[in-house]
């Protein structure tokens, strides 16, 4: 084997024809296909995971149209390098012959490094491609995102994959003088994640150390490359994955709740923050349709913190089942926010007379707290008396949920206030 040039770079596609999938990018009817016909190529964010050939694909760009072709990383590269390039580029306007300029991890540049391509793209010195894993809506500053079309990279599918493994196999001078079966591919796929890259240069590592004849195996794969889960706890797959977990426990899927949990702990999340996440969930989606799920929770990261890690998970799996079997309610959710509705829509009302607190003689002569009844002297310790202010008296925030437990406080509540709580909360 070539010890120098990993198999995933000898085998980097020479021209689109040769790329494998994102074919409603680079397809007959794709879109940028198109623009490369025409002659014509708007500045653009290439956004997807890693190994799905943005670098590739900025390549073939800038070598279709012929244009002078420059790189940058946003890891090594700053303000200084940018302007180096941008001095050097010629041409301007859409159509003119302007320099292709290709940053890579384009959501690692800080706002000041982002500000200083803005005038360049804007006059067409340069044609941007920006590659980035992390949503450009979040990484990208707005100036520059409204100057670029976002193109979107799907990780690869798996009959992709086993395209590009064949290909492999039959092209690359050095596979081609190895006798080489691929016994299982399961692991090979799951070890790829979609990721060409991943694939080629793990299934590289399983050939040399198969010997000859090399006979790849799940077993092999396993032994050769421990599979990484990817997760990113800062980028946008910890809140798409954080959020699947939370609907999962919402939508009563202990299954799926598991899941989740598991790509979590495996990405090496915070135990921590998705204690925190169950303790929400308890209290917004299932409240009181069981209060103890509010307790479960809140037992459940005091319990992490006291037993630690690895043994924490169990106990996270277990509060995750529990309120995703829950019944469930929003109700209190939705009354608070019905009730914060109200304030910002009639401000500050005055308390009560009544209600209000009377620690001074003044106070007293003032009418603070007269006329207040005291629940506890009521029959059943209730007295119906009003605790809104008065230009919202009769208002509904609270409506009880359908669940047992909220029935029954919504019969006691008809029982007490005679038709108050029937029916929606107001907003």
């Amino acid at each position: 084997m070539q010890e120098n040039t990993p198999l995933a770079e000898r085998m980097r596609p020479r021209t689109l024809d040769e790329v494998v999938g994102q074919s409603h990018l680079i397809g007959r009817d794709g879109v940028l296909r198109k623009a490369l016909a025409g002659g014509m190529l708007p500045s653009m964010i290439l956004w997807g995971p890693p190994g799905v050939g943005k670098t590739t694909l900025a390549r073939l760009i800038a070598q279709g149209l012929k244009r002078p072709f420059h790189t940058l990383s946003a890891i090594n590269s700053g303000v200084k390098d940018v302007r180096e390039v941008i001095e050097q580029a010629g041409g301007a306007g859409l159509f003119a012959r302007s320099a292709v300029l290709f940053i890579d991890e384009i959501h690692r540049f800080s706002k000041a490094q982002q500000d200083s391509l803005l005038g360049a793209v804007e006059k067409g010195t340069i044609t941007l491609i920006g590659a980035t894993t992390e949503n450009p809506s979040f990484e990208v500053i707005g100036a520059l995102l409204s100057r670029c079309q976002v193109y979107v990279l799907e990780p690869l599918a798996e009959e992709q994959l086993m395209e590009l493994l064949q290909r492999a196999m039959a092209t690359d001078a050095e596979l081609k003088e190895r006798s080489i079966e691929l016994r299982e591919i399961a692991a090979l796929m799951r070890a790829s994640g979609g990721d060409a890259r991943r694939l080629l240069n793990t299934f590289e590592l399983c050939v040399k150390a198969a010997g000859d004849p090399a006979v790849i195996t799940d077993a092999l794969v396993a032994e050769v490359a421990r599979t990484s889960v990817r997760y990113d706890k800062q980028g946008e797959q910890h809140y798409d994955i954080v959020s699947a977990f939370i609907k999962s426990m919402r939508g009563s899927d202990p299954n799926a709740a598991v899941y989740w949990l598991a790509r979590m702990v495996e990405g090496g999340e915070d135990p921590l923050f998705i204690a925190r996440r169950m303790v929400i969930l308890a209290s917004e989606d299932i409240g009181n349709a069981n209060p103890n799920a509010l307790l479960m929770a809140t037992t459940a990261m005091q319990a992490v913190q006291m037993i630690g890690w690895p043994e924490g998970r169990i106990i996270l799996s277990q509060c995750a089942v529990y309120l995703a079997c829950s019944p469930k309610s929003n109700a209190s959710y939705m009354a608070i926010g019905a009730a914060q509705s109200e304030v910002r829509r009639s401000g500050d009302l005055p308390v009560p007379l009544h209600l209000r607190n009377a620690p001074t003689k003044l106070m007293k002569d003032l009418g603070y707290g007269s006329d207040y009844q005291y629940s506890h002297d009521g029959a059943g310790n209730f007295v119906n008396q009003e605790f809104l202010p008065e230009a919202i008296s009769g208002k509904s925030f609270y409506a009880p949920g359908d669940n047992p437990k909220e029935q029954e406080y919504a019969r006691m509540l008809e029982r007490l206030w005679k038709g108050k709580y029937l029916g929606k909360s107001e907003t």
